[in-house]
């Protein structure tokens, strides 16, 4: 069985217990989500490049930069320099930017990502699919948490994977938006290869990261069958 892969997303942790919550998570999750939003793409204002640094001091796992940002050229070369693991950038920002961008992520070691509202076809990747290592399928609009889920966005996730069988594509799936005990099921079905989980679905189960933890856990594994490792 396919190994389940878990980000969270740390602009919905509890700040106060920012090491307490990284230094459990680091034993059970496979890489961290960083939103960052710059008041103009959407409204809201979230964590920057220099939270990286903070993760840093007491982890050693990738982390995963979601751009929700106008300017996506100065944020690529902000997150270069930090060698953030994973640069993700949205799709609807990259019209005449995309294979200069992921060259440049690609030429700095990183990895590219790009990232899919739910509204945004897959068709609209097409040109450079075949360069992206990662694509991230928004079940919620950008820029806010604890929106509700949108199923018909795991249509793509379904059709992402046949393509990337059909064409030897090397890109993973990642999904991000509402998933929690209400959707893991559905979620499961389509089957993405990493799930970021939020407020909704990790932190805010419980009064400690443990508890939430195990509580998620028991979620996931009583709403798919399917046990965490």
């Amino acid at each position: 069985m396919k190994k389940i892969l878990f980000s969270p997303s740390l602009m919905t942790m509890d700040l106060d217990k920012f090491k307490e919550q990284i230094t459990f998570l680091n034993q059970h999750v496979d890489s961290y989500h960083i939103d960052i939003m710059d008041g103009h793409y959407v409204p809201n204002l979230t964590l920057s490049p220099w939270f990286i640094d903070e993760v840093r001091k007491i982890s050693q796992l990738p982390m995963s930069a979601h751009l929700m940002v106008e300017d996506q050229s100065f944020w690529v070369n902000q997150l270069i320099l930090k060698k953030c693991e994973w640069i993700c950038m949205h799709a609807e920002c990259l019209a005449g930017l995309a294979f200069r961008l992921i060259d440049q992520i690609h030429e700095a070691g990183l990895k590219a990502g790009v990232v899919l509202n739910p509204e945004t076809p897959i068709d609209t990747i097409f040109s450079y699919i075949d360069s992206i290592d990662k694509i991230t399928i928004m079940t919620v609009d950008p820029g806010f948490a604890g929106q509700r889920f949108i199923e018909s966005p795991l249509e793509k996730i379904v059709d992402l994977k046949e393509l990337r069988q059909k064409r030897g594509y090397q890109y993973l799936i990642e999904m991000d938006g509402s998933s929690n005990r209400k959707s893991f099921k559905q979620i499961d079905q389509a089957g993405p290869d990493i799930y970021v989980v939020g407020r909704s679905g990790l932190f805010g189960l419980a009064n400690n990261i443990e508890k939430s933890w195990c509580l998620m856990k028991k979620n996931y594994e009583e709403a798919t069958g399917k046990s965490i490792e």
